[in-house]
């Protein structure tokens, strides 16, 4: 009786469910510890269990990626091109900041599913919409990158500092004697301790500011009618150049 009970109030398992709880197991144990026989134990179900709604262990991720892909918020109707994307690009970056794993499993991905391919088609349809050219709109989303999905490619790695306040002066005095131009920048006020760039920069404005540049710059070309080199030199359809 007492197990019909508890079978009764277990939630039915399918794919919508096994891949929330990958997700949230995920977070709370990190990517590389998530494997099958885990999340069949956070489930409460044999690992065999799971081949019914995944087929493997990348189908799995794949599915991981649309759950936090879908966490982003849809397109802001009634405004400019410029705003509505930058809106999308950092609600995008607010799903993967609470999924910190998340943007190394979307590099990892071999192929976009349908859910990362509607997002990025949505972005180039904002582009297109504000009336950038297919041309200039290429070039766009290649100058984004990984922006678009809310995260950089850092140029300097984070590194953990000693905890010791004279470690860490002699840790900046070797740093400024070899690396000068470097350790100017780099002992920069202090903003965020947890940023992945190190304690001279706060991630969220460095993100932003970034953004903003490339769409303000975007927007002169765009505003300038620009074309790429090969757009200007192939022949109109008039028999004349572009």
């Amino acid at each position: 009786m007492v197990q019909q009970v508890a079978g009764a109030r277990r939630a039915p398992l399918n794919r919508d469910r096994v891949l929330r709880a990958a997700v949230a197991l995920a977070d709370d144990i990190g990517i590389e510890s998530l494997s099958m026989r885990s999340l069949a134990q956070e489930l409460g179900v044999v690992p065999m269990a799971l081949y019914k709604h995944v087929a493997n262990k990348e189908e799995l991720l794949d599915g991981m990626v649309d759950v936090v892909v879908g966490e982003i918020d849809p397109p802001v109707g009634g405004t400019d091109w410029k705003t509505a994307i930058r809106q999308r690009i950092l609600s995008a970056r607010r799903a993967l900041l609470r999924h910190p794993w998340a943007s190394r499993v979307i590099e990892s991905r071999p192929r976009p599913t349908l859910v990362v391919l509607d997002y990025l088609n949505s972005v180039v349809g904002m582009f297109r919409a504000g009336g950038f050219s297919v041309d200039l709109t290429h070039h766009v989303m290649h100058a984004l990158g990984s922006r678009v999905w809310g995260f950089t490619q850092e140029l300097f790695p984070g590194s953990p500092l000693p905890a010791d306040p004279e470690a860490q002066a002699a840790a900046f005095r070797e740093l400024a004697g070899r690396y000068p131009h470097i350790a100017e920048i780099a002992m920069g006020p202090a903003h965020d301790e947890g940023s992945v760039v190190g304690q001279g920069c706060d991630d969220q404005f460095e993100f932003e500011f970034a953004l903003d540049l490339l769409l303000d710059g975007f927007e002169k070309l765009h505003q300038q009618g620009w074309r790429s080199a090969l757009m200007r030199v192939r022949p109109s359809p008039a028999g004349g150049t572009g």
